[in-house]
């Protein structure tokens, strides 16, 4: 966001490598007003609308955050969520969930035993990644220490019991 200049851009989703939805982003910030101005079509049809911005102070007193004025719900938040075809509040919906929440039992049990080693690419990526800091003022980090937590506990994992669990499904 640069005050006093509209900076524009757009967004793209695509599902197995196909695209499917675009939407044009317009962010107008000026001393008297600040929204962001989006364009695109919800089953094919048009849709124009703007989203207040809206700067409330900093936790640690250094400045002001912005936040998006939800236009449905009018609630303050850092991110909308495209639901019914408007870009919401997840407050504006009566059915949103976190994904653990739709995920079966069975599921979750499996994750919670074998999880970390499903990760474990995930995890190598994060250790390894450029700047990550392992230690700071001569004392591992917190991200350190649980990444390696995570690591230790999917190696003890035997791989035979990786096998049938893959067996029995």
């Amino acid at each position: 966001m640069t005050k006093n200049r509209a900076v524009s851009g757009s967004i793209s989703w695509t599902c197995n490598g196909i695209q499917t939805a675009t939407a044009a982003i317009t962010v107008h910030w000026t001393d008297l007003e600040s929204f962001v101005e989006l364009k695109y079509s919800y089953k094919k049809e048009p849709r124009t609308y703007k989203v207040q911005i809206v700067f409330e102070n900093s936790n640690l007193n250094n400045g002001k955050v912005p936040f998006l004025l939800c236009p449905h719900t009018y609630q303050i938040a850092r991110k909308l969520y495209l639901i019914d075809g408007w870009f919401v509040h997840r407050s504006a919906s009566n059915s949103a969930m976190y994904e653990c929440q739709t995920q079966s039992k069975k599921y979750r049990q499996i994750e919670k035993t074998y999880g970390a080693y499903f990760d474990l690419d995930k995890l190598y990526d994060q250790l390894y990644k450029k700047h990550f800091k392992k230690f700071y003022a001569g004392k591992p980090t917190k991200k350190y220490l649980q990444i390696m937590e995570r690591l230790q506990k999917a190696e003890k994992i035997p791989y035979g019991e990786i096998e049938r669990l893959m067996i029995n499904g």
